[in-house]
This record gives structure tokens, C-alpha cells and sequence, in this order.
């Protein structure tokens, strides 16, 4: 078991070695700069964008789960981030379009840059991990289906989180995101 948990660390990190700093610092500054962050993905990737919008949400930022029936219309100065390993799911593409209709910018977590998706996105962040599909340029991997790309992709969105945290520290400390934390459990 020990080789097979020393295995998956080894194919994260070198994943996660290749990937464009400058391409995660621009997603960052675009969430900073949004008035509204909406997230979405379908699968573990969607479970992923869950567990980013609650650290962004816990560091103060004003998020939204797509599907949730609290979730507001999209604006035009909104930031919608779509998490697809193809860059091509379906649903994630009618939202992207539907974004850029009105004016809101898109940001688009994938392994695919020149996908469907990525052709209608202000930010792309390209992770260069397996997905479902096994394509030839995608480096091998151990694990089934997208695992790598989940677990690359929710370590990247906390990265993010970490870069804004210290980027923009104001009124951010470890007992304000406490306080956000949730306390009906």
C-alpha cells in the first residue's frame, strides 16, 4: 500500500511541476478582481470546485456553486470558473457560453487549452494531468479515470487560495476564516 500511496504523490508532483505559474497568478488576480465568483464542474471535478468555493467563500470572498438553488444570476462583472478535464463537457460549455453573452469572464481549470471550452475563457489554467480519456500526450498514471486530474487541479485551486491569503492579507487571518467556518455541526 505504502508504494502505491508514494506512487500517487510522485505522479501529483510531477504534474503539478509543469503547470504555468504565471497562468494560476492570473486566475488569482481574476478572482480578486471579480465582484462574484461562480463555480463549476460535473463529477469530482465539480466536488473539487465545492471544496475551492468553500475556502474562497472562508477567505471572504462572495461565491456560488452552480445548481445550487441559492445560486444569483450571473452579471457581467462576475467570474465564472469551469473545471473540466476535456474542456469539452457539455453542460460546462452552454455555461460558458451563456457567460459570455452577458459579459462575465469565464476561467477554465483543464488539460485542454484548445478545447471547446478554453476557446470561450479569459484564464486558462492547463494542468498537464491523465483524464478519463487517456489521450497520448497525457503522462501515465496508476489511478483510474481523472484521479489525477482532481487531485491536481484541488491542490492548484488551493494554491490559489494560499497565493490570496497572503497577496491580499487584509482582514484575512486564520481567526476570520475560523469564524466563517461553519458552527451548526
Amino acid at each position: 500500500m505504502k508504494q502505491k500511496v508514494n506512487t500517487i504523490a510522485k505522479e501529483i508532483q510531477e504534474v503539478l511541476g509543469q503547470v504555468n505559474e504565471a497562468e494560476l497568478i492570473e486566475l488569482a488576480e481574476g478572482i480578486q478582481q471579480a465582484s462574484r465568483v461562480f463555480i463549476a464542474g460535473t463529477g469530482r471535478s465539480g466536488l473539487v470546485g465545492k471544496m475551492f468555493g468553500m475556502r474562497l467563500m472562508h477567505s471572504g470572498y462572495q461565491i456560488y456553486i452552480v445548481g445550487e438553488t441559492n445560486t444569483p444570476s450571473l452579471e457581467s462583472n462576475d467570474l465564472l470558473i469551469l473545471i473540466s478535464g476535456s474542456g469539452g463537457t457539455s453542460s460546462l460549455l452552454n455555461y460558458a457560453k451563456k457567460a459570455k453573452e452577458i459579459d462575465a469572464k469565464v476561467a477554465l481549470v483543464t488539460t485542454n487549452k484548445e478545447s471547446a471550452i478554453g476557446s470561450q475563457s479569459t484564464y486558462i489554467v492547463r494542468v498537464p494531468a491523465a483524464t478519463k480519456k487517456r489521450l497520448p500526450q497525457e503522462p501515465e498514471t496508476i489511478q483510474p479515470l481523472g484521479s489525477q486530474f482532481d487531485q491536481s487541479a484541488h491542490l492548484l485551486l488551493d494554491a490559489i487560495v494560499v497565493y490570496l491569503l497572503d497577496t491580499y492579507p487584509a482582514n484575512r487571518t486564520v481567526e476570520s476564516l475560523n469564524q466563517k467556518h461553519t458552527n451548526l455541526e
